[in-house]
C-alpha cells in the first residue's frame, strides 16, 4: 500500500510512505535553491513523481490545513494539483485525507521512533487543528479552527492521544523567537534565506543569560500569541540599545547577553509547560517535533532537568514543517488504517532523497569540465587527505538527508583535531559568523567515552557536553562552553559513513569527524550539479562523489 502526504505554504514537501515506510522525501526549496519557499506540495509530488507510480498510490493525505486556504491558496493550493488528485483517487478507488497540524507532528515524533509507548510532545510557532472535513478542495468555506503550538500526547502501540494542547495565544514560543530573530538581530527569519534562529541559540551560550532572561520572560507569557505589543517593544527597545552601542566589541558581548536571555527565558517557559505533565505519568520515553525542538539546546539539557524520570529522548529527522508530510502519511497508515507499527534498525532513515548515478554525476562534470581536475580513489585515499594539511572535503553520495542536517551524505568533512580548523571553514567556506560552532560526527558505541551522557542523536539533534578530558583533541567540534550537537552513527544508518570514520578512528586514533552540510547560504545540496557549482564557487578542497569513487579538485592554470 503507497500513501501520499504532502505539505504546503513553506517547508513544502511531500513523502511517499510504502506500506509505512517512507521511501522518497523530498523538500521544494533542494530545487528552487532559495530557503522556505511559498508553494504547494502537492503539486511538487505530481510533477515529481512518474505516471506509474502515481497510479499506485491508494491515498492521500494532508497535514497542515491552515496551508492551502486564504492567503495561501494562489500559491499552495493549486486546482490543478487537486483535480489531478482527484481523478487518481476515482482510478485507484483510494481517499483523501486532512490531519491536524500537529496531529502530523505527533504522529512522526512517535511513528518514526522504535519506542512503543512513550510522551510526545511538540512545540512551533502555530499549527492549524480543526477544519471542516467536507472542505478538501481548499474552498472558502467558514473553517473551525484552533490554533496551538504546544501540545502533549500519549503514544502507545499503533496509537496517538491528545493530552492537553495549548491555545497559541496563551503560548507559543516559536513565534516570538523568530521575531527577535529578525528584528533585533537583523537575521533572516524565512525565506529566501531561512530562518537564523540557530544562530542566536549560537549566540546564547557566550552570553550573561542573567541579565535580560526576565525581560524577555514576562514579555513571552504577556504576549501570548508572538507578534504582540510586548514583543514588539522589546525588539524596539533592544535593537536601538544595540544600535547605540559605539564600542564593537561592547556591541558584540550585548548581541550575546541579549541571545543568552532569549534562549533562557525560551527553556524556562519550556520547562514550565511539560514538568507538571512529565511529572504526572513519568515516561521513559520522550518523542519531540515541531520546529521548536530543533533547539537542540534546549532538548540536550532536558536529559538533565529529568534525569531521574526520562530515559531516552527522541526527536525525528524533520522536526519542522518539511516534515508534516511524513507524520501525516504514517497517521493515515497507523492511526486510521490500523497498520501495526514498523520496527527500525538503530533508527528510521532519513537519507530519503533521490540517488544519482555516474551517468548524471558525468552530465554533471562535462558542463564545466576545464574547470576541475579528475582522478579516481578510494576511502583510505580521501581519509589521508582530511587527516592532513587541513584539507577541506565535501561529500555527495547515496540518497540526500531529509531535514536541516548534513549527515554524511551531502556533507562537508575536515578534521576536528584542527586548533584552526573551524576558523577556515566559517570563514573560507561557510562564510558566517566566527562564533558558529561545527558539529561532531562519532561512532555510537565511542559516545560514552568522549561525552559526559550516553545519547543517541542520530540526526544531530542534541546538544551534550565533551568530557573536559577529551575536549583538546577535538578543539574544531567543541563549542565554547564545552558542548556540541552531536551526531552518533551506526552501521545500519549510514553503512558507508560509518565505516568511513572508522578508517579515520584507526588512522588517528579519533572516532569523530568535523561535519557541516553542504552548502553555502543556501539550501543543502541536492544534485551532483549543485555540488560542483557550490565547491566552484568555495574555498573547498576537495569534492568526493564516493558512489563512484570519483575525486575533484579545481584545476590550476596550465592544467
Amino acid at each position: 500500500m503507497k500513501i501520499l502526504g504532502f505539505q504546503s505554504g513553506h517547508d513544502v514537501s511531500y513523502c511517499i510512505l510504502d506500506n509505512g515506510i517512507p521511501v522518497i522525501h523530498e523538500e521544494l526549496e533542494r530545487f528552487t535553491r532559495e530557503k522556505e519557499p511559498l508553494g504547494d506540495g502537492l503539486d511538487m509530488a505530481l510533477q515529481r513523481i512518474p505516471d506509474d507510480e502515481l497510479n499506485e498510490i491508494s491515498h492521500f493525505c494532508y497535514g497542515n490545513p491552515g496551508g492551502r486556504i486564504r492567503r495561501y491558496e494562489e500559491k499552495c493550493g493549486l486546482k490543478e494539483a487537486d483535480n489531478k488528485m482527484k481523478n487518481l483517487l476515482d482510478i485507484n478507488g483510494g481517499e483523501y485525507y486532512i490531519v491536524g497540524h500537529h496531529q502530523s507532528h505527533a504522529a512522526n515524533a512517535f511513528y518514526s521512533s522504535n519506542f512503543d509507548e512513550a510522551l510526545i510532545i511538540t512545540i512551533d510557532g502555530s499549527g492549524t487543528e480543526k477544519i471542516n472535513w467536507e472542505d478538501v478542495k481548499g474552498e472558502e468555506n467558514e473553517i473551525d479552527t484552533f490554533s496551538t503550538a504546544f501540545t502533549f500526547w500519549k503514544g502507545k502501540g499503533n496509537k496517538i492521544e491528545p493530552i492537553k494542547r495549548i491555545d497559541m495565544f496563551e503560548c507559543t514560543l516559536g513565534s516570538p523567537y523568530k521575531i527577535f530573530t529578525r528584528d533585533i538581530f537583523g537575521l533572516s527569519a524565512g525565506y529566501p534565506y531561512g530562518n537564523q534562529a540557530g544562530t542566536v541559540m549560537a549566540m546564547a551560550c557566550m552570553g550573561d543569560s542573567s541579565k535580560y532572561w526576565k525581560t524577555f520572560y514576562y514579555s513571552i507569557k504577556k504576549g501570548g500569541g508572538g507578534p504582540s505589543p510586548y514583543n514588539e517593544q522589546l525588539c524596539v527597545q533592544f535593537k536601538q540599545m544595540i544600535d547605540n552601542e559605539i564600542d564593537e566589541k561592547k556591541k558584540e558581548t550585548l548581541k550575546f547577553d541579549i541571545a543568552a536571555g532569549i534562549q533562557k527565558a525560551t527553556e524556562v517557559i519550556a520547562r514550565e509547560y511539560m514538568t507538571p505533565i512529565i511529572e504526572e505519568l513519568k515516561p521513559k520515553n520522550i518523542c519531540m517535533s515541531g520546529g521548536v525542538t530543533l533547539n537542540s539546546v534546549m532538548v540536550g539539557k532536558m536529559y538533565k532537568w529529568y534525569e531521574d524520570i526520562i530515559e531516552k529522548i527522541y526527536v525525528c529527522p524533520v522536526p519542522y514543517d518539511g516534515g508534516l508530510s511524513i507524520g501525516v502519511a504514517q497517521y493515515i497508515y497507523h492511526q486510521i488504517l490500523d497498520y501495526p507499527r514498523i520496527k527500525w534498525v538503530d533508527n528510521a532513515s532519513s537519507y530519503l532523497g533521490c540517488k544519482y548515478d555516474l551517468d548524471d554525476i558525468n552530465e554533471a562534470i562535462d558542463k564545466v569540465n576545464n574547470k576541475l581536475t579528475i582522478q579516481k580513489v578510494d576511502d583510505d585515499f580521501v581519509v589521508d587527505l582530511l587527516a592532513k594539511d587541513n584539507n577541506v572535503i565535501s561529500v555527495f553520495g547515496g540518497g540526500s538527508e531529509s531535514g536541516r542536517r548534513a549527515l554524511g551524505n551531502r556533507s562537508i568533512l575536515a578534521d576536528p583535531r584542527s586548533s584552526d580548523m573551524k576558523d577556515i571553514i566559517n570563514e573560507k567556506v561557510k562564510h558566517r559568523q566566527w562564533f558558529r560552532p561545527f558539529a561532531p560526527s562519532i561512532l555510537r558505541e565511542d559516545v560514552s567515552e568522549w561525552f559526559e551522557r550516553d545519547v543517541d542523536s542520530p540526526y544531530m539533534t542534541t546538544v551534550i557536553k565533551f568530557k573536559k578530558s577529551v575536549r583538546n583533541k577535538v578543539p574544531a567540534v567543541v563549542h565554547y562552553d564545552g558542548s556540541a550537537r552531536l551526531q552518533t552513527i551506526t552501521k545500519n544508518d549510514n553503512e558507508w559513513y560509518y565505516n568511513f570514520i572508522n578508517k579515520f578512528k584507526n588512522k588517528t586514533g579519533v572516532p569523530i569527524l568535523l561535519n557541516t552540510s553542504f552548502n553555502d547560504r543556501e539550501p543543502i545540496v541536492e544534485t551532483p550539479e549543485h555540488a560542483i557549482d557550490c565547491f566552484l564557487r568555495t574555498n573547498i578542497d576537495y569534492l568526493y562523489f564516493r558512489d563512484v569513487g570519483i575525486l575533484i579538485r579545481k584545476s590550476k592554470d596550465g592544467e
